[in-house]
């Protein structure tokens, strides 16, 4: 038997249609050479996969599959089932820093929803080669110092000892619930090189404490030197390249964890107007001036053992800050690493980017109000979404009942183009001041800075309520598609996206729309729906067709009488076929997929040819399939083939399927509407946006947006209909029940149709 480095080894990332006994999230390999083989015949299309555990083979596209290497497949075995595989492949960072681990490593180990203090003793299996050729790689952590005792074994695993320590301080874990310590590992920062590495965020001595980041670390004449990129040089001006001695540099974190007691980590921080402290609470947003402005939220206000003045402890908007929460062992307040930093309650200054003023209505003289970004921005690509769009105080803030408006300006421009030529088409002298609006200070700082502030969208609001003469636009929740059809027809003058062919009406009518309002007859047997299902039964009922292939085509879910939803969850296709909706074009035969030459109405509730689409055959299959006793009185038409190709029914080629992409859904629970944005290519790049997630103060108080990736609804998506339908909405993780049970209008796009694409 050819041994495990013989193999490649695979993780299965999206369910095939054809086997259903496997799922996402299972491990897969097969033999290197015979893939090798397959590379030079440029035929890995459809590769030949063993499944770990399984006696069998199977044949899968290769675009269900992603590449592991042999450590990444034997750490993802250790997790439990194969949900949590995909959640780890959703944000790889745990995976990744695993790689690095060995025994020896200082590190945190969770149990219990707790997170001790260990040390690596241990990286292997602990149980018997049943699974073939690998088998799951776990982490064995003695526990250290006070947590000594709160484990679970003595090194031993079903009676083999793999490490020794004392009784129940030991744990066998999986690379999930393994960390680093980060800075709070004990290492002398001046011991080696090996501490500091290109893009380390530094402290050096040079009369005074300065900082900055390294770029290289070299040897000058025998002495090792680092070459910092300054944050200030020596007169506290914009810095510059800085060569230093190796043993006066030492990392921030290091800094921080090691010299707490001695050094005022406050110096640095220009105090500016002086601000009554008493101002200040938990929760309160607020600035410094730290070499550069920082941004943050107070999570914790006290004093620290031997300092001065009452402190607070920060979560920062990005990773400029030091620690978790804790200090010197003791936890203060909880956030994600690097992101917590403890300074002097006194050098904290509001933020004054969500500075509340009172609306004066006169913006074009309230300059300190506007945000003008006059250069036109691309939307956010997605390599950089999660680092400019993602956070507090990130997407378009939300301020007096302005949600709708709020969720549907951030699904159309933030990741997606296919609007923008509103935002750049001639339009009338007296409506050019919302086009300026909309460009300049909403759409360009979205994409720009990730962030719109609330005045903002509130001088789009008080531009159209002047321009449509309503006069609560300002004040009351409106409905988003009457958002969209006042801006894009009565203000921009939109040529209307959706073309549809009223088959019943008049040849050579073709109506036009901005978005499309799925209609539902009760004639139907669907229970857990697809938005491609509820469109073609909506198309059929009404009998209509697509005139043309949408650039944008937005849909907004049936509803039932005076109760909202129609149907307790619905599944966002992901991809729309749009093939079978098109009233003019090449269709295939559902059958053999050749050219089809007849459509059949009577056939489309037919789940014997498949669950979804208009029912088209080619003459053979059409006369096979109506010479079924059920199906003899079917009426089939002829359809109208395009010039080029042959009536007969019998030209060999296939016709081309024309697909829509999703690229943001936007969902309404008790009133008030949140949006999903699909920023890329893979599964799990999906993000979740709250222009009210939270608010600072009362009356005068304001809200606070926020954008987090929520990969977590990939595993739903992905998940067989039978196992969805029995899930309980409460019990999804993160966001997903909102995106499955909240759907609302959901947004597809042609990419050939966008600007910047």
């Amino acid at each position: 038997m050819s041994s495990a480095d013989d193999q490649l080894y695979f993780i299965l990332i999206a369910q095939p249609t054809s086997h259903r006994l496997i799922n996402p999230g299972q491990i897969c390999y097969m033999n290197k050479q015979q893939y090798e083989h397959r590379q030079k015949m440029k035929n890995t299309n459809v590769l030949p996969i063993m499944f770990i555990g399984k006696d069998f083979e199977i044949e899968l596209k290769g675009d269900l599959l992603r590449q592991l290497t042999r450590r990444e497949a034997e750490l993802l075995l250790a997790l439990e089932n194969n949900e949590e595989r995909i959640m780890a492949l959703a944000s790889d960072e745990a995976l990744l820093t695993s790689l690095a681990l060995s025994e020896g490593s200082q590190v945190y180990v969770e149990l219990n929803n707790k997170w001790l203090t260990g040390v690596i003793r241990y990286i292997g299996r602990i149980t018997p080669y049943v699974c073939i050729p690998i088998t799951g790689v776990f982490f064995g952590v003695e526990l250290q110092g006070e947590d000594k005792g709160k484990g679970q074994n003595d090194g031993s695993y079903r009676s083999k000892t793999y490490f020794q320590c004392q009784k129940n301080s030991g744990i066998f874990a999986s690379f999930a619930r393994v960390k680093p310590m980060d800075s709070k590992t004990p290492m002398s920062p001046k011991t080696s090189t090996e501490i500091l590495k290109s893009g380390d965020r530094v402290a050096f001595f040079d009369e005074k404490a300065r900082h900055g980041m390294v770029m290289d670390i070299v040897d000058d004449k025998g002495i090792k030197m680092v070459v910092i990129s300054t944050d200030t040089d020596e007169e506290g001006k914009l810095g510059g390249v800085k060569k230093v001695p190796l043993e006066f540099v030492i990392q921030e974190e290091l800094l921080y964890k090691e010299e707490t007691e001695k050094i005022d980590i406050s110096q640095n921080i220009e105090m500016g107007d002086v601000v009554d402290s008493t101002e200040m609470t938990v929760g309160s947003l607020v600035k410094l001036i730290w070499n550069q402005p920082v941004y943050g939220i107070i999570r914790w206000i006290g004093d620290l053992p031997d300092l001065p003045e009452k402190r607070a402890g920060l979560e920062l908007e990005n990773d400029m800050g030091v620690s978790d929460g804790t200090l010197n062992g003791h936890r203060y307040f909880t956030c994600p690493p690097k992101t917590g930093l403890f300074v002097k309650l006194s050098s904290c200054k509001p933020d004054d980017r969500f500075s509340v003023s009172k609306f004066n209505g006169n913006y074009d003289n309230d300059v300190a109000n506007q945000c003008l970004e006059e250069e036109n921005v691309p939307p956010i690509s997605p390599e950089d979404v999660l680092k400019r769009l993602t956070g507090r105080m990130k997407g378009v803030q939300g301020h007096c009942n302005s949600c709708y408006m709020d969720s549907a300006l951030f699904c159309l421009f933030s990741c997606s183009s296919v609007l923008d030529s509103l935002l750049f088409k001639s339009t009338k002298k007296e409506d050019k001041p919302i086009q300026n609006t909309l460009l300049k200070e909403i759409v360009n700082p979205l994409r720009k800075h990730g962030f719109v502030r609330e005045n903002s969208v509130m001088k789009l609001r008080q531009l159209l309520q002047k321009r449509s003469r309503c006069s609560t636009y300002t004040t009351d929740e409106k409905d988003p598609e009457e958002f969209l059809t006042l801006i894009m027809q009565e203000v921009l003058y939109l040529e209307p996206p959706l073309k549809l062919w009223n088959q019943s009406g008049y040849k050579g009518i073709v109506q036009t729309s901005y978005y499309y309002q799925i209609f539902m007859d009760y004639n139907h047997n669907l229970v857990l729906p697809t938005v491609q299902q509820l469109l073609e039964h909506s198309f059929y009922s009404n009998g209509l067709k697509l005139a043309e292939i949408p650039a944008c085509l937005i849909l907004t879910m049936p509803r039932s009488g005076k109760s909202f939803k129609m149907f307790p969850k619905i599944i966002p296709s992901t991809e729309l076929d749009i093939t079978g909706l098109l009233s003019h074009g090449p269709q295939p035969c559902v059958l053999c997929g050749q050219l089809a030459s007849e459509e059949c109405a009577e056939c489309f509730r037919d789940p014997v040819f498949s669950q979804t689409g208009f029912k088209y055959f080619c003459c053979k299959c059409s006369a096979q399939v109506h010479s079924h006793q059920q199906r003899q009185l079917h009426k089939p038409s002829r359809l109208q083939l395009p010039q080029g190709f042959q009536s007969s029914g019998s030209d060999p080629r296939t016709p081309p399927r024309e697909k829509l992409e999703l690229f943001a859904v936007l969902c309404i629970e008790t009133s008030h509407y949140v949006s999903f944005v699909k920023y890329g290519p893979q599964a799990t790049d999906w993000i979740f946006f709250d222009s009210m997630a939270d608010r600072v103060g009362e009356e005068d108080g304001y809200n606070v947006p926020n954008v987090s990736p929520c990969p977590e609804v990939s595993q739903y998506l992905l998940m067989p209909l039978a196992q969805l339908a029995n899930q309980v909405p409460r019990n999804m993780e993160g966001v997903a029940k909102r995106l499955f049970c909240d759907g609302y209008m959901y947004l597809y796009q042609s990419r050939s149709m966008s600007l910047y694409r």
